[in-house]
């Protein structure tokens, strides 16, 4: 049986990102299975430091039933998108943002969450965002924003596993993620 879970470890490791030490950088966040909160239970985050000691970050499995083209019927190109919009957060959810994994800078109101992936906060940005590149894209509702310590102090109460910021990730499906990701945490932390 040893010998399976070792496999798997190793498995794991090569296809999903190491746990990450600091959240001085992009990270990853997995919410812990004791983590019981309506909002962040279960979840899945991509984040970034603003300076400070802030954060902001984006919830990324957690799909509504809601499509861009319900919400803007009179905008032909995102009629086209069939993913739906996800939460992001509990800030500003009327607004749409865009999570894109491209190299350049999309423009206007952006900030690269990390080296390869892109949020942009731009009403324009983000239309041309669904009109060129909606398939490298996750539209989410809201985001999520750390106040000075407080992602630190979560963190340090246990309340997430951090790992590598990985732009795939952002953009996988959400089904059974969230479970692969926390057993690959779990084994880790249990030196398998």
């Amino acid at each position: 049986m040893k010998t399976i879970l070792a496999v798997l470890a190793l498995v794991l490791s090569r296809t999903l990102p190491a746990a990450a030490a600091d959240i001085a950088d992009p990270v990853i966040l997995v919410a812990k299975r004791q983590l019981h909160d309506r909002m962040y239970g279960a979840t899945i985050l991509v984040a970034r430091p603003i300076g400070n000691d802030q954060h902001i970050g984006f919830i990324v499995n957690r799909p509504t039933k809601i499509t861009l083209g319900q919400l803007f019927p009179d905008h032909p190109p995102s009629q086209k998108v069939p993913d739906p919009v996800f939460v992001g957060g509990p800030i500003n959810p009327e607004s749409i943002f865009a999570l894109v994994q491209t190299s350049k800078h999309p423009g206007g109101r952006s900030v690269e969450l990390m080296p390869g992936m892109f949020a942009v906060f731009d009403g324009k940005i983000v239309d041309d965002v669904i009109e060129r590149e909606a398939a490298k894209a996750r539209f989410v509702a809201g985001l999520v924003g750390w106040r000075a310590g407080e992602l630190r102090e979560e963190v340090k109460r246990g309340a997430w596993y951090v790992l590598d910021a990985d732009p795939a990730l952002v953009l996988r499906k959400p089904d059974g993620l969230w479970e692969e990701l926390v057993r690959r945490a779990e084994l880790r932390a249990n030196g398998i």
